[in-house]
């Protein structure tokens, strides 16, 4: 059976337990249609600046202690992944803090996290490893909440822009699809992944 409707006389100081769930009565300013009044709201694509030969991986973490956990993963990884690691910090000083094994890779990582200028967002750029490679380590890092992307391709990463700040949306990765793969394409994948190693 249904839950019974909340009684239309409720006190707004009072909540009613009604089948289990408990029913709160509106504030009198959302009673009569009066709701708190919509920030402005607009949208930037930011894109990321990395050499041709490098991999992104864009995601949004917490705390100030995210630095240094993404860097004990991606070292981990293997020993010849080259890395840059920036994350935007969202209190306090307001830094995006820095790490990596690569100098010029941290110093671009930290540009495109400016860029960005979202708090608690990251940035890690990777030569020498396919995100295949860390992917499942970053996430696992108890700070990150989401992984955007990972890709070698160009990448637009899609900002929201409020008087409070700036937060990430999505990203546009790579370039739309031109039609829908044959049994030759299909072939050539195929041959691909195994001519690199990832299939038997």
């Amino acid at each position: 059976m249904p839950p019974k409707p909340a009684p239309s006389n409720l006190s707004a100081e009072r909540a009613i337990r009604l089948g289990g769930r408990v029913v709160r009565p509106l504030a009198a300013k959302e009673a009569h249609g009066q709701h708190r009044p919509m920030a402005a709201i607009s949208f930037e694509a930011v894109p990321i600046d990395k050499p041709r030969d490098t991999n992104v991986l864009v995601g949004q973490a917490h705390f100030i202690k995210t630095v240094e956990d993404l860097h004990e993963a991606l070292a981990t990884a293997g020993p010849h992944l080259r890395f840059g690691l920036a994350f935007c910090e969202a209190s306090g000083p307001c830094l995006v803090r820095c790490s990596g094994n690569d100098d010029p890779l941290v110093a671009l990582a930290a540009e495109d996290a400016l860029a960005i200028g979202a708090g608690h967002s990251f940035v890690a750029l990777l030569r020498g490893a396919f995100p295949v490679a860390v992917l499942n380590s970053l996430k696992l890092v108890p700070e990150v909440c989401t992984v955007f992307c990972a890709t070698a391709n160009p990448v637009d990463v899609l900002v929201a822009v409020t008087p409070r700040g700036r937060g990430v949306v999505g990203v546009v990765d790579g370039s739309p699809p031109v039609g829908i793969e044959t049994p030759a394409d299909a072939a050539q994948r195929h041959a691909l992944l195994r001519t690199i190693g990832y299939k038997l």
